[in-house]
């Protein structure tokens, strides 16, 4: 068993070489904890949906879903397109995970259509094309 125990002539030497990495230890952690505390506080709150008085298409996926990002183009061409007559908003709900629950969202990407009165008049599962969601918005009243 005294293989087990190391023997006494290393214990001085493994003090010092401790002595010297432990501070070297608390500056890296303290770091990388002053890196990663600023990066939770400045999370940005997610975008509103449905916004108020304004049809809306609310749009819940992930950046790293594929059928979402080949939406991101569409989603961009129409947020221009109809600035000022209907929202289009992107909800990322890696980072907003708590989402999922309130909007009860099944599959992304999930596509939600909001009447001006912010009732849900649609709700489409998958990837959707810009005439698809052009002839949504056309029947809620968006010219």
């Amino acid at each position: 068993m005294s293989f087990l125990f190391q023997p006494e002539r290393f214990q001085p030497r493994m003090k010092t070489v401790c002595s010297k990495v432990r501070p070297l230890l608390f500056c890296l952690m303290a770091l990388l904890v002053s890196i990663t505390i600023p990066a939770w506080a400045e999370e940005e709150a997610p975008p509103e949906a449905p916004v108020p008085g304004m049809v809306t298409v609310a749009s819940f996926g992930a950046k790293n879903c594929v059928p979402c990002r080949l939406m991101v183009p569409i989603r961009e061409e129409l947020q221009r397109e109809y600035e000022g007559r209907a929202a289009i908003v992107f909800i990322d709900l890696h980072r907003h995970f708590t989402l999922i629950d309130h909007y009860a969202i099944q599959v992304i990407p999930t596509l939600i259509f909001y009447d001006q009165n912010g009732n849900e008049a649609k709700r489409h599962i998958g990837f959707m094309d810009k005439k698809s969601i052009e002839a949504e918005m056309a029947k809620l009243g968006v010219e």
